[in-house]
């Protein structure tokens, strides 16, 4: 077994082990690349100074000279087709360098603000993203996302915003389970995804490919070969059959005519290619090493299948295109340039272009979907092999349902982490969460919240075991008022409380998560409009939690019993300090810290 290998059943610090060796493997022979790529761009420019040296001296008439003059320049040609590929050696490295010290980083818990932080998903609009710290610095999407191409940063988000039925759930397990200890395969991944994710477009290059066919029917591939063949067998005949120049000048002016006449057709069909053409030549690359993988999972087998059409792999099918957008190119070559008009080169390559795409553009989309989707599975792998101790959650069909032993908060370092048991439903289904500021309440909130995210994605869970029922998710974390729509953070509140109501009455049972709920309002009119509110929610079969400093609103819990039940979180005050212990107890909090904490600040109350 690799090395690679075996990484994914280790702990932490197994993981650590195998990325700082590889780290200092790839910084030694990054240094190396990178001397070398140094000493070449040196010799480069002396070759380059002697090129012109003795370009000045073969102009004053030295014949010597002119023998210099070559070898010179074969030198400094030879120079400059080597340095290319020890210069892509030592990017490759030193991109290698930073796929390991952020995995350090994410191991050792110091990742915010080193991956992507993925804001452009992010809607206020969302029963949950913002509530739940989903996108932005220091967020779940950060924490998870090692996908390099916009594709998989896509699927990967959607998985988080979107729950996934218990079926897909179980494959998506299977998948991860299987890429977890494959790190090679995500190394690569990452070297390669990097130049795609600055160098492609995917929906652009997809819609491309995807365009009908512009070159059809016969008569252009007609005309094109007769005028080609006339055109070559009147040079031969000049130069070798003595006709003379005048069928040559004759076949020239029809090339020119016909070449009017169908430029509009044909440069429609090559609009674009100067664009596409390094894109497909990165996705090629991508696609091959993908390729190259051989998979048991059932989900990931069906993507392996998705890259080949008609038992053809896709990078195969792409590098054939890509090798004639390279040939168009030619066309350019001012001294190809000439030969090229007499065959008809670019009409030729634009009919073989053109017919690519009618063949295979349309499977672009789907091949560029499937590497996203591969690239989103490693990224949860990626993450179960660096926190080997987190389990893989058990989804069951049937009513609303979280329960978990040792919850934790994905997002907060291990050693900081403070654990807690949290079961809703099916007897009680709602916890109404009382204690003194900055005791762990709203911390709680998010950490069921997040937990749910990371188990209807598909992903391990931070807990000892977590059991659940696929969910619907609402909370109310993150709420804010707005002066350009001109709403109040109350109005925005009651809004979203309205939304997640109405997604109670939706497919799947309902999860809200409400922190301080109307704590805009008085106390007489939260406590009636959050009574009314939970016991829709509860008589429409959702489970959850609600925080309050509120005592009158805990009170509500004795009116639902036992569907609902009280938790507290306690603090001590010592030597004029705050001491949490982060622990959920039963019953209703007794006293506030909100006076001691303002003396503690020197505000005299």
């Amino acid at each position: 077994m690799s090395e690679s290998e075996q990484s994914g059943s280790r702990g932490p610090a197994g993981i650590r082990e195998v990325y700082t060796r590889r780290l200092e493997e790839r910084r030694a022979t990054h240094a190396s690349w990178s001397y070398w790529d140094r000493r070449l761009s040196d010799i480069r420019l002396a070759a380059f100074l002697a090129v012109v040296a003795c370009s000045v001296w073969a102009y004053q008439g030295s014949r010597l000279a002119a023998y210099w003059l070559g070898g010179t320049s074969v030198v400094f040609i030879a120079l400059l087709l080597a340095h290319e590929p020890i210069r892509r050696r030592a990017d490759r490295m030193r991109r290698a360098v930073d796929f390991y010290v952020r995995g350090l980083a994410r191991v050792d818990g110091h990742w915010a603000g080193t991956g992507v932080e993925g804001t452009e998903f992010l809607s206020l609009d969302h029963p949950y993203a913002a509530d739940l710290d989903l996108f932005g610095r220091g967020s779940l999407f950060e924490r998870l996302c090692t996908a390099r191409t916009k594709t998989g940063e896509s699927i990967l988000a959607s998985w988080m915003l979107e729950p996934a039925d218990r079926a897909t759930i179980a494959e998506r397990h299977q998948a991860v389970d299987e890429l977890r200890p494959r790190l090679d395969l995500r190394e690569d991944l990452e070297l390669l995804g990097a130049q795609v994710r600055t160098g492609i477009d995917p929906e652009a290059l997809a819609a491309w490919c995807a365009e009908p066919r512009v070159l059809t029917g016969w008569m252009l591939p007609l005309v094109t070969i007769t005028l080609s063949l006339l055109g070559t067998a009147t040079v031969i005949g000049w130069v070798f059959l003595d006709w003379g120049l005048k069928p040559l000048v004759l076949v020239a002016l029809v090339d020119l005519v016909a070449a009017a006449v169908l430029s509009r057709r044909v440069n429609h069909a090559i609009a674009e290619v100067d664009r596409r053409t390094h894109d497909l030549v990165l996705l090629a690359e991508l696609l091959s090493r993908l390729e190259r993988e051989s998979f048991q999972a059932p989900l990931l087998g069906r993507l392996r299948a998705a890259m080949e059409t008609e038992g053809t792999p896709a990078s195969v099918r792409i590098r054939r295109l890509a090798r004639r957008l390279t040939l168009l190119d030619a066309a350019r070559n001012q001294f190809f340039a000439p030969f090229a008009a007499l065959w008809h080169w670019t009409p030729h390559l634009a009919l073989a272009i053109d017919s690519w795409r009618g063949d295979a553009g349309p499977e672009v989309g789907r091949w560029i979907r499937a590497v996203g989707e591969i690239e989103a599975l490693c990224a949860l792998g990626a993450y179960a092999a660096e926190n080997p101790g987190d389990p893989f959650p058990q989804v069951v069909d049937g009513p609303a349902l979280f329960e978990a032993d040792d919850l934790g908060h994905p997002l907060i370092a291990e050693e900081l982490c403070i654990r807690n048991d949290v079961t809703l439903g099916p007897e009680v289904r709602v916890l109404i969460v009382s204690g003194s500021n900055m005791s762990g309440k709203s911390t709680l909130l998010r950490t069921v919240g997040v937990n749910a995210v990371l188990a209807l994605a598909g992903a391990p869970v931070r807990a000892a075991r977590l059991r659940l029922s696929p969910l619907g998710i609402g909370a109310t974390l993150r709420v804010q008022d707005s002066l350009q729509a001109g709403r109040s953070r109350f109005y925005a509140e009651i809004t979203r409380v309205r939304q997640i109501v109405a997604m109670a009455r939706g497919p799947l049972p309902l999860l809200f998560l409400f922190d301080e709920l109307f704590h805009g309002t008085n106390s007489h009119d939260r406590t009636v409009g959050a009574g009314s509110v939970l016991r829709s929610l509860l008589d429409s079969g959702s489970i959850g939690l609600i925080t309050t400093h509120d005592l009158s609103l805990a009170r509500i819990a004795d009116e639902l019993a036992p569907r609902a039940m009280n938790v507290h979180f306690e603090d001590q005050l010592r030597d004029g300090q705050m001491h949490f212990d982060y622990r959920m107890h039963p019953g209703v909090v007794e006293h506030s810290n909100a006076l001691a904490l303002m003396r503690a600040i020197g505000l005299e109350v």
